[in-house]
């Protein structure tokens, strides 16, 4: 396994987006050293040196030795504790990991992995990438840690800046590192809210340029209404507790595929109609029906299950 220690320059050392947002994006596991761990005072290490001045101006003004030795006192232990705020974090590894896709307005999720390959238990770490948890670590240990980051349109979302820090031991001060990894989810279409039928199209096989003369053709479902045939129910979707729809047909025998298309869903702009092309991918897989699928350069056959619902959703993602 390679680590990312490569060098950089003095300019880029003292970038002050580097102690914001880190260093370049890395694929590799990144080991936290002196490079990458910044250390500053927190409000509560401030108080700590104002209370320092104040026993020294007060042992200067009244020529106290005992005043001296206690302002002498604190003055080591603030120093001290720089040193193991630094050990707080040195010698970690950061390693990405997997990320799954979501539809746009989640929250896209990010596993993080953080290895303790040394021998001393680690304190109040904090990881945070828009929300922030916080975990303590044992000797040689492994924590797996999924951060969230909130999406708002389609196509990949980098996940950005993921930053660990830590205040042990005593909160005098802050020890941090921001790292970026070239991690990504890829990020659906929002479905559409408003419920409409499936669109009215030619039946599958007409599609592929087979006849259908005589065949009836399946081209949507509708909510069911007081009058409709038992036999339209569709009872699938009726498990699933989507509710209750009667299936619509051409004639009377049932082929139950459809066909969803780009150029049939309505909508003002491009993203309304891939989020009504979206809401009718996801009806038609919840309702188990067989759905061939249409975009500008892409057309693929009628099919459901995963593998093609994945499929559809990607290209709406990408289109």
């Amino acid at each position: 396994m390679g680590y990312s220690f490569l060098g950089i320059t003095l300019k880029e050392r003292f970038r002050l987006s580097r102690f914001v947002s880190g260093e370049k994006a890395v694929d590799a596991p990144v080991v936290l050293n002196h490079r990458r761990i910044f250390i500053l005072p927190t409000q509560r290490g401030l108080g700590f040196v104002l209370l320092i001045v104040l026993l020294m101006l007060i042992a200067f003004v009244y020529n106290n030795n005992l005043a001296y030795m206690l302002a002498f006192l604190l003055a080591s232990v603030f120093f001290v504790t720089i040193l193991h705020s630094y050990k707080a974090l040195s010698g970690l590894v950061l390693q990405q990991g997997r990320s799954n896709a979501v539809f746009a307005g989640e929250a896209a999720g990010f596993d993080i992995h953080i290895n303790n390959p040394t021998g001393t238990e680690r304190y109040q770490l904090q990881i945070k990438l828009q929300d922030t948890q916080s975990l303590t670590m044992q000797p040689q240990s492994t924590a797996h840690v999924t951060v969230h980051s909130l999406t708002q349109k389609r196509g990949w979302h980098q996940a950005g800046t993921v930053t660990l820090s830590s205040t042990y031991p005593l909160g005098l001060f802050r020890a941090w590192s921001p790292i970026r990894f070239n991690l990504k989810a890829l990020v659906y279409p929002k479905p559409a809210h408003v419920e409409m039928p499936f669109p009215k199209t030619p039946s599958a096989a007409t599609q592929q340029g087979l006849s259908q003369k005589g065949a009836d053709d399946f081209y949507g479902l509708q909510q069911y209404q007081s009058g409709d045939s038992i036999k339209h129910i569709h009872w699938k979707a009726f498990a699933k507790g989507l509710g209750v729809f009667s299936k619509q047909y051409d004639g009377n025998q049932s082929s139950e595929e459809i066909w969803l298309d780009y150029d049939q869903a309505p909508g003002h702009d491009s993203e309304e109609r891939l989020s009504r092309l979206c809401r009718w991918v996801v009806d038609a897989e919840q309702a188990g029906i067989r759905y061939g699928f249409a975009l500008p350069g892409v057309k693929w056959p009628p099919d459901n299950g995963l593998e093609h619902y994945r499929k559809c959703l990607e290209a709406l993602a990408l289109f």
